[in-house]
């Protein structure tokens, strides 16, 4: 399906998102990497954002998931939902109450019910993202009214398989381009950017969040 997407939705022209490694995402993700993508300050710092900004006792959606959520200790989610590229990786997270295997770059159209979601959250993957404007529209549309969607990266990434404009943006840019990702999809309030990097040595941390309007 991804050939009959035009990437970037119109916000860039298409070859800001070419990647180096155009070859099936399925096939490069088949083999389990259960390892962080962030050290364990930042995880500290987004698991700390996660507590503020995601809804306690919420349905929530962990896009483009692995084998961590990075939610806090304690933290009470009625119920978290993976949707990944590996069911192994995917099966060893603890926080995960169930998890369906999909490829948001070849079909954007999540597989889920309007409304159905109180959070949602992509850790240190919207890099990866082909079709950002129609993956934050559909992410919209299965979130409920005022749900948060929680977006974060760091300067870590598979160089690979992010896509062009990201590869040549700044820190301060990636910020701006997530930001307009949810500006350009529509239908999102109350947007935040934040540098949430822990202040020592480790990784860096960025995220942007909006809600569902």
């Amino acid at each position: 399906m991804t050939s009959e997407l035009v990437r970037g939705d119109g916000l860039f022209p298409p070859a800001a998102y070419a990647r180096e490694d155009d070859s099936s995402d399925g096939s490069f993700y088949a083999n389990p990497r259960k390892v962080v993508h962030i050290d364990d300050g930042a995880i500290v710092a987004l698991g700390r954002l996660y507590a503020d900004v995601l809804p306690s006792g919420g349905r929530l959606l962990d896009l483009m998931s692995s084998w961590r959520s990075h939610l806090p200790a304690g933290f009470a989610a009625g119920e978290v939902v993976g949707l990944g590229l590996n069911a192994d990786e995917m099966a060893d997270n603890p926080q995960l109450a169930r998890a369906l295997v999909h490829n948001v770059n070849d079909d954007p159209r999540l597989p889920f019910g309007d409304a159905e979601f109180d959070g949602a959250m992509c850790a240190v993957s919207v890099q990866y993202v082909l079709h950002p404007l129609r993956l934050f529209r559909d992410v919209r549309r299965v979130l409920r009214p005022g749900a948060p969607f929680v977006v974060s990266f760091s300067n870590r990434c598979f160089p690979t398989k992010a896509v062009a404009v990201w590869l040549s943006a700044t820190d301060q840019q990636h910020l701006t381009l997530v930001r307009a990702y949810f500006e350009a999809a529509g239908g999102w309030t109350d947007t935040k950017e934040e540098d949430r990097s822990p202040g020592d040595d480790g990784d860096p941390l960025y995220v942007v969040w909006a809600r569902r309007s």
